[in-house]
């Protein structure tokens, strides 16, 4: 078994999917980390190999099974000797994956991540599965060790699970119920991850919005938000908080207030609403209709007069007709969302969904999905060109080339949206990784903004 010149066993570990997921593949890195496991980036190298899976709908968990088979030749050709499997995708299939992936060592479910370091810590392991009931296990605790895989960026798990029941959706089944996070353990670990250096904060849940909803205290979100956002008080480089993955049902005008109320917090609302057709939303089990939809937006926008609006969309729906595909289309047309992801609906045997009728043949579906997403190409064009001539504020994030940075705005979220390309022919000094940066716009893309960086006091 390799180990590294301090003696200790080298560890690769591979996180698939989501912020969500990013964070637990952190958290167990922390927890390998103390108990003397050395992280390596090289999966030839590992002794152990991790992978932390998503299934969420059809592509991903193939993506996932794809990635475990590749890494799996390292327990020939490398020195690896023990691979783990864990999260979604054991949830998801249970004690059936074990057959369908004999590669694999250990599978551990969603609540089984507070056990890597004990499996890990064995001598002797066999092939094995372990899929407590994730609405037993609590949500992470306030001390959890953690290894960020970006200094100057965090994401902030505030509640585990959702207790929403929409037809396409696993995710209550493999994460369980709601469980929010007690307000002060939130804060406690804020701060920790500010005084380390992270200057942006993202708030993250399956339903975000929802925060405290569970809890026998009066804790929500807007009042999260505004003690979040004095941690650090009034400096210019204080830090952002930005909250992504509300809903419709559970986003209260306290918490649009707040937002506007906080220089610090982004004024970015990532609302999934996946569709605007009130018979598709009731298939879907969502409880709103498309005049909630209107009204909630026109309210953020009155509110919060440079609100960026963000939202998910599933087309290829069952039963979704030519008529409600026109008015999605309409829809989307009207709102002009700053930033718009659209999925083509994945099936499978366990989803609610699977049961209803009048499937949607997939070219169909993706015929629809390409067009939805050549309007949203022209609308995020012409939302990107009002900014050109305009001064913003940018966390830059990457050196390029020579003179060439990319970096992130307030409007701007990481992974899902576009960046910001920042030219410093004209700076006398150059940029620094994971600080903020002034840029002033000088073109637009269709998602990416381009401009000259500013010298600033």
């Amino acid at each position: 078994m390799l180990k590294d010149n301090t003696g200790a066993m080298k560890l690769y570990l591979e996180s698939m999917g989501c912020a969500r997921n990013q964070v637990d593949s952190e958290i167990m890195a922390g927890q390998l980390a103390e108990t003397g496991w050395s992280l390596t980036n090289d999966p030839a190298e590992a002794d152990t190999i991790v992978v932390n899976t998503c299934s969420f709908i059809e592509s991903a968990a193939q993506q996932s099974v794809d990635v475990i088979l590749e890494l799996a030749k390292y327990k020939k050709r490398g020195t690896c000797s023990r691979l783990v499997v864990t999260g979604c995708l054991p949830e998801r299939y249970r004690q059936d994956i074990t057959n369908s992936l004999p590669e694999v060592d250990v599978f551990l479910g969603t609540g089984a991540f507070d056990q890597i370091a004990a499996v890990l810590s064995r001598p002797q392991f066999s092939h094995q599965c372990l899929l407590p009931d994730p609405n037993a296990s609590a949500p992470q605790p306030q001390n959890a060790p953690r290894q960020l895989s970006q200094a100057h960026l965090a994401y902030l798990k505030i509640a585990e699970g959702c207790s929403k029941t929409c037809t396409y959706c696993i995710i209550p089944r493999l994460r369980g119920k709601q469980k929010s996070r007690p307000s002060e353990d939130i804060l406690s670990k804020a701060r920790q991850l500010i005084a380390a250096g992270v200057k942006e904060l993202v708030l993250i849940a399956q339903d975000t919005t929802a925060y405290g909803r569970d809890l026998a205290t009066a804790d929500n979100l807007s009042s999260l938000i505004g003690r979040l956002a004095v941690i650090n008080g009034a400096a210019k480089t204080r830090t952002w908080f930005r909250v992504l993955y509300g809903h419709p049902e559970s986003i209260e005008d306290s918490f649009v207030d707040a937002v506007a109320a906080c220089s610090n917090v982004c004024p970015y609302f990532d609302i999934p609403i996946q569709h605007a057709s009130p018979a598709v939303l009731k298939r879907m089990g969502r409880n709103y209709n498309r005049d909630d939809l209107y009204r909630l937006f026109e309210r953020i926008r009155t509110r919060v007069p440079d609100a960026v609006l963000r939202t998910t969309i599933i087309v290829g729906f069952p039963g979704e007709s030519d008529a409600d595909f026109d008015m999605l289309l309409k829809f989307a047309e009207e709102v002009r969302f700053d930033h718009l992801g659209a999925f083509v609906y994945s099936d499978a045997e366990d989803l609610p969904s699977h049961r209803l009728p009048d499937h949607i043949p997939a070219a169909v579906a993706r015929d629809r999905y390409h067009e939805l997403m050549s309007l949203q190409v022209d609308i995020s064009s012409a939302n990107n060109s009002r900014y050109i001539g305009r001064t913003v504020r940018v966390l830059v994030e990457e050196s390029l080339e020579h003179h060439l940075y990319a970096g992130r705005t307030c409007f701007q979220a990481p992974e899902v949206d576009g960046i910001c390309y920042i030219n410093t022919a004209k700076l006398p000094f150059p940029l620094k990784i994971g600080e903020f940066a002034d840029m002033r716009v000088t073109d637009a893309m269709e998602y990416d903004l381009m401009g000259e960086a500013l010298c600033t006091t």
